[in-house]
């Protein structure tokens, strides 16, 4: 008999022992991916979950769930710059909850014991090769942090298979040399700390809840400090990172926390905030 994906195999073990839709779905699940589910946080303004667990109707406060792939490495050459290695996550998006959400992500990768700051970046020829290496057949539509802001997050229905939506996000490192830098550029960036110095980094991703809490600043003289519900993912790096192996780099667990953000409050979100208060 010809060897089945094992993928496969338990998706028809799970239909011969006839276990639901949601089962099928667990069965298909890549063993490599992380299922992040919403989680509570003392500074949550409402409740998410109802007594059985459920996603609470109602709440003003909603929270998407997410699943990714391990962070990995690419070289790409990418136009005006020339060859660069690229890192990226896969990931998709999944709403629970009983009404669609609009999920506009903010990813940012930062370095904990170098202190830097990566932000997530639009680059088409490098999302290009990305999907050619985990979609090639382009079945799940991976979209980039802006495309997948056009459509609300559909819910997904109880006891059916989840409506997960795909993407991509994806740092380079500016303090890495690029063939065509000068000599000058090229001996300031020798200097600058580079993202394989890290052994300890986190990546952390607004824009999956509408959570939110309010700071007011010392002496009141500008506005209060907006701090967004975030999930914090923890990586570390084993091994030497001059060698760019992409088993070095260890999912580490994760945290829903609530992080302070460069957000706006709409006029109105800060009268209806207040009201409740």
């Amino acid at each position: 008999m010809a060897a089945q994906p094992i993928g496969r195999m338990k998706t028809l073990a799970a239909l011969a022992l006839g276990l639901p839709v949601v089962a099928l779905a667990l069965a298909q699940q890549h063993p490599n991916e992380k299922h992040i589910k919403p989680a509570p946080n003392v500074q949550d303004r409402d409740e998410i979950f109802d007594k059985e667990g459920k996603p609470k109707v109602g709440s003003k406060l909603w929270v998407l769930d997410f699943k990714m792939k391990p962070l990995r490495s690419i070289k790409v050459n990418v136009p005006g710059r020339g060859e660069q290695v690229c890192y990226y996550l896969w990931y998709q998006v999944i709403n629970n909850t009983s009404e669609p959400h609009t999920f506009v992500p903010d990813f940012e990768l930062v370095t904990h014991d170098t202190r830097m700051t990566y932000r997530d970046e639009i680059l088409p020829r490098v999302q290009d090769a990305i999907i050619a290496l985990e979609d090639p057949q382009n079945v799940l539509d991976i979209k980039n942090s802006v495309t997948i802001t056009k459509d609300p997050i559909a819910p997904s229905r109880p006891m059916a298979l989840p409506r997960a939506v795909s993407g991509v996000a994806i740092w380079t490192d500016p303090n890495e040399p690029l063939p065509n830098d000068s000599d000058e550029v090229k001996a300031k960036k020798a200097k600058a700390p580079k993202l394989t110095d890290s052994n300890f980094f986190s990546i952390f991703v607004a824009g999956l809840s509408n959570g939110y809490t309010e700071a007011e600043i010392v002496g009141g003289a500008a506005d209060p400090i907006v701090r967004r519900k975030t999930l914090q993912l923890k990586f570390r790096r084993i091994g030497d990172g001059a060698l760019r192996r992409d088993e070095d780099l260890k999912y580490n667990g994760h945290e829903w926390l609530y992080r302070a953000s460069t957000l706006i409050l709409p006029k109105e979100e800060k009268a209806d905030r207040s009201r409740t208060r």
